[in-house]
Parts: structure tokens; sequence; C-alpha cells
């Protein structure tokens, strides 16, 4: 079953909000778990919160000598494990990368991020090499403006949309109310009232572009192994 690893070394790239929204809408269609390796353990606390779905269990992550054994478990268990990995580069981030089918890679249009991504391309190399096998991996723009973008904005993404040897996903998360909501508020997006938060039909239909895309790059992914081995 696809495991799906969500990694960048510097903290507040839009990490979490990524990985969760992106568990909430695979969960809607298929079991998945979604493990907390981060050690703040916000996911944990917002599925402590009223409103998580059934279909979508947590498991925290205490150390980097469980998180092996935690991938092989959930990967046993449901169609879909996601990973949130810690905002450092660590051993444990090491290890989850070497296990994922995709690694995604978010980041805010700025530079610091930028930075911070091409480390974590830099890691993901260096692990295809100790693994011998590849590893796909794509950058994910956060906390993007959804109409008119900077021009700092525009440049930092054009260096990677521009770059042959790099994957970016078409579909950014942007930044929207909702997605702070639900760590406050608990439960998915799609479960949030209108009244209460603006903007849901937006935030619904951005959290289904990611979904859709993630699938997608996941059959391309399995597409060219088979085909590599045929």
């Amino acid at each position: 079953m696809p495991v799906i690893a969500f990694a960048n070394s510097k903290g507040g790239s839009g990490k979490t909000t990524s990985a969760l929204l992106l568990a909430q809408a695979l969960s809607a269609h298929r079991p998945t778990t979604i493990i907390d390796a981060d050690p703040r353990h916000p996911i944990t606390t917002w599925a402590e919160k009223p409103g998580r779905p059934d279909s979508l269990s947590v498991v925290t992550n205490t150390s980097e000598k469980t998180i092996l054994d935690e991938i092989e478990a959930a990967a046993a268990r449901d169609p879909f494990v996601i990973i949130d990995l810690e905002g450092t580069a660590s051993r444990l981030m090491s290890y989850a990368i070497s296990q994922a089918d995709l690694v995604v890679i978010p980041m805010k249009e700025q530079q610091q991020d930028a930075l911070a991504a091409l480390d974590v391309i830099q890691e993901i190399h260096r692990d295809m090499k100790a693994t011998r096998r590849k590893i796909p991996y794509s950058v994910l723009f956060t906390q993007s403006r959804a109409a008119v973008k900077s021009r700092t904005a525009r440049h930092i993404s054009a260096q990677f949309r521009d770059n042959d040897h790099i994957d970016t996903f078409v579909t950014e998360v942007h930044e929207r109310d909702a997605f702070a909501a639900m760590f406050s508020m608990g439960g998915t997006v799609a479960g949030m009232d209108k009244k209460l938060v603006n903007g849901l039909p937006n935030a619904m239909a951005n959290i289904e572009a990611l979904r859709a895309e993630v699938i997608a790059k996941l059959r391309a992914i399995r597409d060219a192994e088979q085909g590599r081995a045929a």
C-alpha cells in the first residue's frame, strides 16, 4: 500500500497542514493511517478533539527506533499511509523516506523554505544511494495566495517549476481560514459549518485537487515501476 511522507527540514513550511488535509481527503474514500512523527505531535493533538473520522487512524511516533515498525504495521492494515515528519533533518526522517513510495516536500514561496526544500532533495538522493532504489518526490507549494502573487513568490516558484530535474505539484495548498481552523476546532474541513468558517467550497475544491493529483502521481509511479520490471 502507498506510503507518502511529508518532509521539510524547516518548521512552518505547511508540512503538517498539508499532510492532514491529504489524510482527510484520502480517508473519505479508503481507510488511511497518518503517523505523527513531529515531536510537537500536532496531529495527535488534533485527533484528541471531536470529529476525527473513523476511517482515519492516527499513530503517535515516539522515537526513530519504532518508526519502521509503525510504517510496516500501518501499510499492512490500511490502503494509504501518510507520515508527518519532524521539521529537522534526522535519522528518523531518513528511515521514513527510505520506505516511502512518494515524498512530498511542502514549502512556502520564500527563500528559506526553498533552501530547506533543496536540503531535503539532497537527503532523498543520499537515501536513494543507500537503499539502491528510486524514491519519487515532488515539491508542493503551500500557504500560497489563490489570486495575485508577489514578484518574489513567482520568482521562487519558477526556480522549481522550470527545473526539469525537480517534479512539482500543479496544485498549491492555498492559505485559507478552514485549514487553520481545523487545528483549533478539530474535525475535518468537510465537516465544518459554513456559518462559522469562510470559503469552505474553495477550501474543499483545493483539498480534492490535492488528493486527485497525489493519486495520479502514485499511479504514474506504479506504471513506471511495472514498465521497468517487464
